[in-house]
């Protein structure tokens, strides 16, 4: 396997190094690869983290993957902790042009920052990959609820969702020019997208959830030796946000992880002048609460619960 100018023999572990960019104080940018071979051949896996630069825990489940890997019986791991360096150093989603580097797939050698990131990763990494695992939070103050996401009607992607087991399973329309749906359409490469936690947080219960989830999924691949072991979690093939309907001081009553009824009361939201009275947000529908803001200040039409249903 040859990635880059690095090559990796079957048995090995390295460290891979992608020269991507360069600062303006002229300090080189790369992304970071930790490859590790079995000596059998099998199933390749991407583990990705760092796709947007303020999104740490992905950061750190791999961190942690990589500081104690599972011994391989067949197959090869790449771990990439932290792809998007540049919005990393400037905690921010995007690279410091304001691109978004999931949304510039497959990427040019000769484009923008984000756009070439992408493009380092589709040309020298995917070619080797059979499947994905790409490690996501919400943002901007937003909190995940630990879930998995898939491509509805993509066969082997739903089967690996299942054996990943995370508590929340979401069939979820793929995004133009996301990593996701340029990997399934250009390569036929699974992606399956963790959510969990918010930007610029830790958040524990996701990371333990995520780092269980690709432990199942590699037994499932039959890449470790250890008995593969089915976690049923909730499954949802739709999904709706329950936007401010004004502009104040927002607190929430129910967090995600939590099953609710239509018309229930979710949260309520405040005049910081105490002009008027408070204005209750209720649930659209009857679901279940994937995500919520944690910010203090909104807007209206801010988004606060994202709740999922099935149809």
């Amino acid at each position: 396997m040859k990635i880059g100018s690095t090559t990796v023999e079957a048995g090995q572990s390295e460290v891979v190094k992608l020269l991507v960019g360069q600062l303006p104080s002229g300090n080189s940018i790369y992304i970071t690869a930790h490859v590790h071979r079995a000596k059998e051949q099998g199933p390749v896996m991407l583990l990705l983290g760092g796709m947007h630069g303020d999104e740490i825990n992905g950061i750190e489940i791999v961190r942690e993957f990589v500081t104690n890997p599972p011994v391989l019986k067949t197959g090869t791991v790449i771990a990439i902790p932290l792809l998007n360096s540049y919005g990393f150093i400037n905690f921010s989603r995007e690279v410091p042009d304001g691109k978004d580097v999931n949304r510039s797939f497959p990427g040019s050698k000769s484009g923008s920052l984000a756009s070439r990131v992408a493009h380092a990763l589709f040309t020298e990494v995917l070619p080797h990959v059979h499947f994905v695992v790409d490690l996501h939070t919400g943002g901007r103050g937003n909190y995940n609820y630990p879930q998995i996401r898939y491509t509805p009607g993509h066969a082997d992607a739903e089967a690996m969702a299942v054996a990943f087991g995370a508590p929340v399973r979401l069939a979820y329309p793929v995004i133009a020019k996301s990593l996701r749906k340029s990997a399934a359409d250009k390569r036929g490469i699974p992606v399956l997208v963790f959510e969990g936690g918010e930007n610029l947080r830790y958040d524990g219960l996701s990371i333990q959830h995520a780092l269980a989830g690709i432990r199942r999924l590699l037994s499932f691949k039959g890449m470790i030796d250890a008995p593969f072991e089915q976690v049923t979690g909730h499954f949802f093939n739709h999904s709706t946000w329950i936007r401010a309907n004004r502009g104040g001081l927002f607190q929430w009553m129910k967090p995600s992880g939590n099953w609710v009824v239509k018309g229930e009361p979710l949260g309520f939201i405040n005049d910081p002048q105490s002009l008027k009275p408070i204005k209750y947000i209720h649930a659209t529908a009857s679901g279940y609460l994937i995500g919520h803001n944690n910010t203090p200040v909104v807007s209206q039409g801010d988004a606060l619960f994202h709740l999922a249903f099935r149809k």
